[in-house]
């Protein structure tokens, strides 16, 4: 049914139309008794009001009485009271928004198909000595697939043969390439670089990253059309209203017309075809500036919320640590230190990597080769760099396998370290600290006066010391450290019950936390998980997203207001002018036309919009 319907409704048009041209060509007419240009008006009618009547009756038994039953009853009285031309400007009307809302919806498209268009359709599978090209849709797991240079990776694995560079911006968003080399792990969507690599697949195309980040967006597609929950609100008064008006108008006049003029200029298009485009474009705007709106509902809500809490790591700072200071042991320098933890990190994706990297690079030192590479989740980063075998890890994974090298640590200071051994000898420590975004003490300070959020707070599972450091600098006062994921959980659920809250993380233990909060944002797309939680997902790094989501909420329910109040107000003036017979259903159905017109292009102001409006700078 869904695949004919655009054709039935375009059968329709085309009757209308032709019944129009009749009328103007050839009004005397006639077939059967009847005069020709009615025969395409009541085919119309019937096409139309048999969909809608359908549609109502499911509607009905889902306990839905809205803006959707005065459309029904309009179609149905004015073919009853063979009011074709009224009801066929009805047509035209509820077809012509639905148009437009299709329209609007393959402008929100345009990122799911960019998407969709990157992936390759065929992998190079390397079988014995032999490659072999299939349908990426046949990789399995453990096949080796031989990705050439400058192609797309189909699918998740680890590089077994080949060095080689790939960029991974499209999910991390960072902008440079990441060294790769066996054992390193590469992500299904990353661009390759000028050298041909091997991997072995270790998910199955559908449960890769990038399949991951296109089902985020199909969701989000699927849910858009259903969000109308301002509308369907004012609806439920409206409609019941306006079917008394014409039934009050019908008894006292004992004139059924005006009952049809009624419900004809009473057609709420403003609520059924208006809200829906705002909403619409508001999608699509976020989506080109990488903001991906999984639940319509964080539009409506987010205005309303009243409290922020945000997570620390990755959320607040940047997610990128800077190497504070080096401890040498055992001979070794500070620059040897860098120079071989560097060698071994660049083929991992850790966070601390790209600080030792950055750090290395600062100090101008040549890299060296590194064989071996292996990073097994709980094992640390291992390699053999010449004659020597590296590990890199943290202070509880060398307790428990070396508690002799361990006893000889100074205690931690600074917030994160990874410890560097050599040949199973600690060479060297590397103290890292966590820093605040730039624009995050502009953000914070901006959110009362400007977004009207009465409390901040801040929310994380790491130490005391490190989270009261970065809450000082960004000057807030409510502060909640050491927090497992079910401790934020619990502290959202209380502020929840307390005011509508915003909650903003990028881990995987935030996602019980998203999933409560009144409106939860995922910041960046690090985790699957975090990304199903949350209601939407904040693609690019930086806190001037979440204002101009903040901004973009204000506006679409400024526009909705606008449109759903304005439209009813005016059509209730008509209403008035019907019930006391100074209006015939065919000059209702062409007022509410009118209506319907300015409706429609007031909420098409968002799609035709550029840019979003952002004032964190007004308080930087």
């Amino acid at each position: 049914m869904k695949k004919i319907l655009p054709f039935i409704k375009i059968i329709a048009i085309v009757f209308v139309c032709a019944a129009i041209v009749f009328y103007l060509l050839k009004p005397s007419i006639q077939v059967f008794g009847f005069p020709l240009f009615d025969i395409p008006l009541k085919l119309s009618l019937i096409i139309i009001g048999g969909i809608l009547f359908v549609r109502i009756v499911l509607d009905l038994f889902k306990g839905n009485f809205g803006a959707d039953l005065l459309a029904a009853l309009a179609l149905i009285t004015s073919f009853l009271m063979h009011e074709y031309l009224a009801g066929s400007i009805i047509v035209l009307m509820l077809l012509g928004g639905e148009f437009l809302e299709e329209y609007a919806k393959r402008k929100a498209s345009n990122v799911l198909k960019a998407l969709s268009n990157r992936m390759p359709n065929i992998a190079h599978i390397k079988i014995d000595e032999h490659i072999e090209e299939h349908p990426i849709n046949h990789i399995k797991i453990g096949d080796k697939v031989v990705i050439f240079p400058h192609e797309t990776c189909p699918v998740d694995g680890i590089v077994i043969d080949g060095h080689g560079s790939m960029d991974e911006s499209y999910l991390t968003g960072e902008p440079y390439r990441v060294s790769k080399a066996p054992g390193s792990n590469v992500l299904s969507g990353a661009v390759n670089g000028e050298a041909v690599i091997t991997i072995q697949a270790e998910r199955l195309p559908k449960d890769s990253r990038y399949a991951t980040i296109m089902k985020v967006m199909q969701d989000a597609e699927e849910k858009r059309p259903h969000m109308r929950r301002v509308g369907d609100k004012i609806g439920a008064f409206y409609a019941p209203i306006a079917l008394l008006v014409a039934v009050l108008a019908w008894v006292l006049s004992g004139d059924p017309t005006r009952f049809l003029t009624v419900l004809v200029i009473a057609t709420p298009c403003p609520l059924l075809i208006g809200i829906p485009i705002a909403i619409i474009s508001a999608i699509s705007i976020a989506a080109r500036k990488g903001i991906i709106i999984k639940d319509p509902g964080v539009l409506e809500n987010l205005p309303l919320c009243r409290t922020a809490i945000f997570d620390k790591t990755g959320t607040l700072t940047y997610g990128r640590p800077e190497v504070q200071n080096i401890i040498a042991f055992n001979d070794f320098t500070p620059h040897k230190i860098i120079q071989v933890a560097a060698s071994l990190e660049r083929y991992s994706k850790h966070p601390l990597a790209s600080a030792i990297l950055r750090k290395a690079k600062d100090e101008k030192l040549a890299l060296r080769e590194a064989q071996e590479v292996s990073e097994k989740p709980g094992s640390g980063l291992k390699g053999k760099i010449g004659d020597d075998f590296i590990w890199v890890t943290n202070r509880q994974k060398l307790i428990a396998r070396f508690p002799d090298e361990a006893q000889f640590l100074p205690a931690q200071t600074l917030g994160l370290e990874c410890i560097l051994l050599v040949n199973d000898k600690v060479a060297g420590i590397f103290q890292l600290r966590d820093k605040p975004r730039a624009d995050g003490h502009a953000f914070i300070e901006h959110l009362g006066p400007a977004h009207l959020f009465d409390k901040i707070m801040l929310v994380s599972g790491d130490r005391e010391s490190e989270v009261k450091y970065l809450a000082e600098q960004l000057g807030i006062t409510e502060v909640f450290a050491s927090q497992s994921p079910e401790e934020k959980l619990h502290i959202v659920e209380d502020e929840v019950k307390k005011a509508p809250t915003l909650f903003m993380g990028d881990g995987i233990n935030d996602a019980p936390a998203l999933a409560v909060a009144t409106v939860g944002l995922a910041f960046g797309q690090q985790s699957a998980v975090t990304g199903e939680a949350a209601g939407a997902v904040i693609l690019e790094n930086t806190l001037i997203k979440v204002d101009e989501l903040l901004h973009l909420s204000i506006d679409l329910r400024k526009i909705v207001l606008q449109t759903a109040i304005g439209g009813m107000v005016l059509s209730l003036i008509g209403v008035g002018f019907a019930a006391f017979g100074f209006l015939t259903p065919v000059w209702g159905a062409i007022i509410q036309e009118i209506i319907d017109v300015l409706a429609i292009l007031n909420a098409l102001r968002l799609i035709w919009k550029s840019n979003i409006k952002t004032d964190v700078n007004e308080y930087i």
